[in-house]
């Protein structure tokens, strides 16, 4: 669908990183604006990221947001005064599967989100610092993850080894289909949700809250975990500097992260249409 054939787009839902941040993780003065724009225009917008929504409070100020976002790659849907909308946990079989498989990579941290906390029990990883900057909040060292079964919201699998994510996705699909999702949210993180947890389904609940039709959304990202809403949303726009498997499943590509392609995209195919 070409990016002309959906007017007017009446609420965006974007990924955070890669997408509205820079590589520091802040914000450009330009992507704040953009928002601001959208906003002022009518536009519902709003966050789907695989971050746990503790992670999302600064951008969701500065950005002002007062939509239901989605944390946890869609798995968990949170008001703005922070009551939660909807929440899907990872079923103990799928977690007690991937747990299996990812603690036999010498080359790969694991990480347990669960209960509001970041769970782990290596805290000297060598991934765990641009965790914590990226989160803002430190982790919790446990010695199992036995406890929290049942009740976890996402399992990362991180690791400076792209090509072993992408391996290990590859082995860990058909382990727990139809029990979870497995996803590489960033060439270093691969992450693994309950099926419901997934940015399509949160596009389609989120648009349903707001009362606006799936032909009137877009979406935005660069991750692997974005196609999921690009095949919901009525324009799907890749960041530039995204896999090519992920750009061809976009109706556009807007610039890289790096050259506020986020700005450009509503700019150019939202603003610019109203």
């Amino acid at each position: 669908m070409s990016a002309d054939a959906i007017q007017p787009i009446r609420f965006l839902l974007s990924d955070m990183d890669g997408t509205l941040l820079l590589p520091d993780h802040s914000l450009s003065q330009r992507t704040i604006e953009a928002v601001r724009a959208l906003r002022e225009a009518g536009v519902f917008f709003s966050l789907a990221t695989g971050r746990p929504p503790r992670a999302m409070l600064q951008q969701i100020e500065a950005l002002g947001v007062d939509v239901p976002t989605a944390g946890f790659n869609g798995g968990t849907l949170v008001n703005p005064d922070g009551s939660i909308l909807v929440a899907h946990h990872l079923p103990a079989e799928a977690a007690l599967i991937t747990l299996a498989l990812l603690c036999e990579q010498p080359e790969v941290e694991v990480w347990v989100f669960a209960e509001g906390d970041w769970l782990l029990r290596d805290p000297t990883g060598p991934m765990v610092p641009r965790e914590q900057q990226g989160l803002g909040y430190a982790p919790v060292v446990v010695e199992s993850f036995e406890p929290v079964l049942g009740r976890i919201d996402k399992i990362v699998a991180a690791s400076a080894n792209a090509q072993l994510l992408i391996d290990l996705e590859a082995q860990l699909q058909p382990k727990v289909a139809g029990l979870a999702q497995v996803s590489r949210s960033q060439p270093v993180y691969l992450d693994i949700t309950a099926m419901q947890a997934n940015k399509g389904d949160a596009l389609k609940t989120l648009a349903a809250h707001l009362g606006v039709a799936l032909e009137q959304t877009a979406a935005i990202g660069d991750g692997g975990n974005d196609p999921a809403m690009f095949q919901v949303a009525g324009l799907s726009i890749a960041m530039g500097q995204a896999e090519e498997a992920v750009k061809r499943q976009a109706d556009v590509v807007t610039g890289s992260n790096l050259e506020d392609g986020a700005a450009q995209a509503i700019e150019r195919f939202i603003l610019h249409s109203q």
